[in-house]
């Protein structure tokens, strides 16, 4: 093999790489172009909206219980004064039972 020969020959596999090199440098731009296209933007969360909604829930609960023990405190009261009541009544019950009351 002559060195034409030789070098018609190097010049056809240098020219055969270059097409490879194109082809795949093709391919990969293709890829990350899809790529590109596929991905979802990623969800933006605001940290103040956040900080709002637990600022929220603490308020509520915070009613909550204040409104659950003002009706503890007059529940109880109430329980005070019906045991008074029934206890005056009961005593003037058994006064008049006895001919007391007169």
């Amino acid at each position: 093999m002559s060195d034409l020969e030789k070098a018609a020959k190097d010049a056809v596999d240098a020219a055969a790489n270059t097409e490879h090199l194109a082809l795949i440098a093709a391919v990969l731009q293709a890829q990350q172009l899809t790529q590109q296209q596929a991905a979802p933007p990623a969800p933006v969360q605001q940290s103040s909206d956040s900080a709002a909604k637990w600022i929220g829930i603490g308020v509520g609960g915070s009613v909550f219980l204040l409104t659950v023990a003002v009706s503890a405190v007059a529940v109880a009261i109430s329980a005070v004064a019906l045991t008074i009541c029934v206890l005056v009544l009961r005593s003037m019950w058994r006064d008049m039972q006895k001919g007391k009351g007169r």
